[in-house]
């Protein structure tokens, strides 16, 4: 890896975003109006307390695993990737670059639904809000890396979409979001332990509850940068210098 050809590569990403108004609104906009949506339906109860946190990192995971694993098929289908590593770029230079610019609409996708959640539906925050948002952009950097993997393994957009239900859906059902994950059987509850998104939601709901949760936050934290760390890595070795 070279730093300055990962800025360069983060660099070129973010041109290209910055020109696909649809992709922004998806990850910006999107997130916004799921959460205004579900605060909607249970306006008046104490359910949106319970759960809205908990979507505040899921939304944003699964918006940035579609956007990320579609952008970086199309780098690979048309051609764009085979003549980049033509270059000096490396594998490294080109997965991390990616992750890098999705990793800057992170931190605006998480910044806003954040404080949508907090200040127009008014979601109740025990914890500080710099946590909520710090696990928001860690939540949305695993979507962006689980993307950046899945990409890898599909050779049409259509591909690209099926990995959805392959590897978001059955974190989605784990998690603890529906039921608490300490009730799922035995075998679903290892599962579960084993499944990044369970720890997102974790640490989410610890924010939300507790006034002081720098320990469990931290943890949970810990376990969900490794997972993006090794999604990165397993990555770039799908990369190849020729189409098949």
């Amino acid at each position: 890896m070279n730093a300055h050809r990962t800025l360069v590569t983060a660099g070129r990403v973010l041109a290209q975003l910055r020109a696909d108004h649809r992709t922004i609104g998806l990850m910006l906009v999107v997130p916004c109006v799921l959460i205004g949506l579900l605060a909607w339906i249970f306006n008046g109860t104490p359910v949106f307390d319970g759960i809205g946190a908990a979507l505040l990192g899921v939304f944003p995971f699964v918006v940035m695993f579609i956007v990320t694993s579609i952008a970086t098929l199309r780098e690979r289908t048309s051609g764009t990737l085979e003549r980049l590593l033509t270059t000096p770029m490396g594998k490294g230079d080109f997965m991390f670059g990616y992750a890098l610019a999705f990793g800057v609409m992170a931190v605006l996708q998480a910044v806003l639904a954040t404080a949508f959640a907090v200040y127009v539906c008014g979601l109740d925050v025990a914890g500080p809000l710099w946590q909520l948002v710090c696990v928001a952009v860690l939540d949305a950097l695993l979507g962006t890396a689980l993307g950046l993997l899945a990409s890898g393994f599909a050779r049409t957009e259509f591909q690209a979409v099926q990995f959805m239900p392959a590897l978001v859906l059955p974190q989605f059902l784990l998690c603890g979001l529906l039921v608490a994950r300490d009730r799922l059987p035995d075998v679903l509850h290892w599962a579960s332990d084993v499944l990044p998104l369970s720890y997102a939601v974790d640490a989410m709901k610890a924010v939300t509850g507790s006034a002081s949760p720098g320990t469990e936050v931290a943890g949970d934290a810990a376990v969900i940068a490794l997972w993006v760390l090794v999604a990165l890595v397993l990555g770039s070795l799908t990369l190849r210098r020729r189409t098949p």
